[in-house]
């Protein structure tokens, strides 16, 4: 390569030298598939029916999806527990007694028990009374450097955050407690800040920043922030916080939590640790499906010309899976889960705020729509896959649909994932750093072969030494 030919823009290109040694790299680390079952290596983290490997030990959070039947495990639907809690007792609970349960579920997750009155309402207002960000730090942080992925955009905030902070490296659980209050609390304003920069620097739009609501819940507070004119109506924030309150934990084995652990147990500080979760949400496999799930109907809607028809969507969904439509994957997304087989809770608690919204936005063609594909899709890929359990549709198949009915952006769909995870990543931090752990080291086994050393004036090109 000629240095003196570098143009403005070639960090951004892959040069043919690259090109060649990344070809080299897959040639050179490609392992064959049978070597994990020759090595009894739980690819994953997980065996060959999809069970995950026993990690660790918490109290935080359990996905349930078997059920003991005749001394046998058999598949049975999904159960979400909250520190002992079903989901399916939580919800229903505080809904009836007319409260937003954000706060009253974070408590839960992470204290340990559910709040008295007066609990809660000292823990809503220090949630509150966290919702500030250091001087000039919008100016100066946020709006220098506008970038449309808000998942990055986050993750600089909260690493920028650490030299504002005189305790930063104070593991101490008091210490991480007040950081993770302040943090739970500025998430849902780092991310509204950074899409309006994105959105005005970038689009040319309007610049709208909104001071924090000094009253009310996160979903409240979430809407006044991404709103010009800051009004909302009760059903779209009740919405709105119960699909924060679905997604605040999943069991101690989902990849982010799981990375919080490990990243905890090396005893690093509380925002390295929350920026390592947040990198593991934005990975499509993680925190991105619900954009997937979105862009899938955008198509099927589209190239679905009567929405009624159970053939024609059928015909549609055959497609997917053949690899023939929308991003030719062969996955039809939002449909299927490492874990649930016969149901998601999640996904059944939240069907029926989905369509209360639905009516209320007049979007109920297009939820029907969604309700027919949660009945087809299953069907169809249980009878065309081997499957070593059932299939289900998952939370992520109606999260998106609701963002888009709040009018909330889809830049903002996977922070609105770590807008509720986050409270799950604290508590798992803590319990890390209560139980004093060692470090987490799991083991890989080296497969490569002994070579010998060459010096440098008797190796070929491309030999294999």
């Amino acid at each position: 390569m000629d240095l003196n030919e570098r143009d403005e823009n070639i960090y951004s290109k892959v040069t043919p030298e690259i090109e060649a040694c990344a070809k080299r790299v897959e040639e050179k680390d490609k392992i064959t598939p049978s070597l994990y079952v020759e090595y009894n290596v739980k690819r994953g983290l997980r065996d060959l029916n999809g069970k995950g490997v026993l990690a660790g030990l918490t109290n935080i959070s359990e996905v349930r999806a078997k059920a003991i039947v005749d001394g046998e495990e058999v598949p049975a639907d999904g159960h979400l527990i909250y520190r002992g809690y079903d989901i399916n007792d939580l919800i229903p609970g505080y809904s009836k007694e007319g409260r937003f349960g954000f706060e009253e579920v974070a408590y839960l997750l992470l204290l340990g028990t559910l709040p008295t009155e007066s609990q809660l309402k000292e823990f809503s207002d220090q949630l509150i009374f966290y919702r500030s960000l250091p001087k000039n730090f919008v100016r100066d942080v946020i709006m220098k450097a506008p970038d449309k992925d808000m998942m990055n955009v986050l993750m600089r905030s909260i690493l920028t955050l650490y030299p504002y902070d005189d305790h930063a490296e104070d593991n101490s659980l008091p210490n991480v407690f007040r950081q993770s209050m302040h943090l739970i609390s500025v998430l849902p304003m780092l991310s509204a800040y950074g899409y309006q920069a994105y959105r005005h620097y970038a689009l040319g739009k309007s610049l709208v920043i909104h001071n924090p609501l000094d009253h009310g819940s996160i979903a409240e507070n979430i809407l006044s922030l991404l709103r010009p004119d800051r009004s909302y109506d009760e059903i779209e924030a009740k919405v709105l916080d119960t699909a924060l309150v679905l997604h605040m934990d999943h069991g101690g084995g989902n990849n982010s939590a799981f990375t919080t652990h490990v990243v905890t147990s090396t005893l690093t500080d509380t925002y390295s640790a929350i920026t390592a979760a947040m990198a593991s949400l934005k990975g499509p496999r993680h925190g991105g499906a619900n954009l997937k799930v979105m862009g899938m109907f955008d198509e099927m809607e589209k190239t679905v010309k009567d929405w009624k028809d159970e053939d024609e969507v059928s015909a549609y969904l055959n497609k997917l899976l053949d690899g023939e439509a929308f991003d030719h994957a062969g996955l039809i997304y939002g449909v299927g889960h490492a874990v649930y087989s016969l149901s998601d809770p999640r996904a059944v608690i939240f069907k029926k705020y989905v369509q209360q919204l639905a009516e209320h936005e007049d979007r109920m063609e297009e939820f029907a729509l969604y309700d027919m594909v949660s009945r087809l899709a299953p069907e169809i890929i249980a009878g065309r896959r081997k499957m070593y359990k059932g299939v289900c549709v998952n939370v992520d198949f109606y999260s998106g649909f609701t963002y888009s009915m709040l009018g909330l952006p889809r830049e903002l769909y996977t922070p609105l994932f770590a807008m509720a995870r986050i409270v799950g990543w604290c508590a798992h931090r803590m319990e890390e750093l209560a139980n004093n752990g060692k470090i987490i080291r799991p083991a890989y086994k080296y497969i490569g072969k002994d070579a010998v050393y060459v010096p440098i004036g008797m190796r070929g090109e491309g030999e294999k030494h």
